[in-house]
């Protein structure tokens, strides 16, 4: 019986362990959620919403992947230098010109963007700093 007791501790504390690890780039999306949803509150959620619904005409929703996937490689040159076109969102046009947010830092950039882009119904994955950084260095 005692045994039994220290063979089934042993497995349960296995199977805890393999359950429990996670890869790095889990762990890395996990931190850029958090603290992307920090900077979103900050700097982002006043216009677009707390459940990025948006403001009315004057900020578009965030709950267009079709637009977040369309403009993947446009959007840390958004968040960092804002945007003055129109916009065509869920059919709708917005025509409001969006701030720039020259004091974020690339990480910062890269943690809202991952954040966004994995909030409010949408579900794109990982993108690491430094390929953020690189759109930012390409920004026109």
């Amino acid at each position: 019986m005692r045994k039994y007791i220290i063979h089934s501790i042993f497995l349960f504390s296995v199977i805890a362990i393999i359950v429990s690890c996670q890869n790095q780039e889990t762990i890395d999306l996990q931190n850029y959620m958090s603290n992307g949803k920090d900077i979103y509150k900050a700097k982002c959620q006043n216009c677009h919403g707390e459940n990025g619904e948006g403001l009315g005409q004057l900020a578009p929703p965030l709950t267009d992947s079709v637009f977040l996937i369309a403009n993947k490689n446009r959007l840390a040159c958004i968040i960092k230098n804002g945007v003055n076109e129109t916009l065509v969102i869920h059919g709708k046009e917005y025509r409001e010109k969006m701030p720039a947010f020259p004091e974020l830092a690339d990480i910062d950039v890269a943690q809202v963007m991952v954040y966004v882009t994995n909030s409010f119904g949408n579900k794109q994955g990982f993108v690491p700093y430094n390929q953020v950084s690189t759109q930012l260095q390409n920004c026109k």
